[in-house]
């Protein structure tokens, strides 16, 4: 089953948990938690995004490069204005659960351009 989801003026953790649930297939009928389901996310408008309190400029993404003391940051802002659509991403595939199937569930997760 298809959703089209519409993310202009939601909040960013509450979209991210429908996704979540969508991708596993618990909302369908026939959920199994070792299987990934047929169900795919439309997300349109993921530029319209918010986020509540003071996330936009408190919020920190961390990566580390491999080298010694090479901890690259980034605040939310920035990755908004550079890629939403990574930001989004990102949420949901930390909501989905760690195994096998993290990547062919986020596969499913698919980004219409305007």
């Amino acid at each position: 089953m298809d959703y089209h989801i519409d993310a202009n003026n939601k909040v960013l953790g509450r979209l991210a948990t429908d996704i979540a649930l969508i991708l596993q297939g618990k909302k369908s009928a026939s959920y199994r938690a070792n299987v990934v389901s047929d169900d795919k996310v439309y997300v349109k408008n993921v530029d319209g995004l918010r986020v509540t309190g003071n996330k936009m400029v408190g919020k920190v993404y961390y990566r580390h490069t491999g080298y010694v003391g090479h901890v690259k940051e980034a605040r939310l802002e920035e990755k908004m204005a550079k890629d939403p659509r990574w930001v989004l991403r990102y949420a949901v595939r930390k909501m989905l659960p760690r195994n096998f199937l993290t990547q062919k569930r986020i596969k499913n997760l698919i980004f219409i351009e305007k």
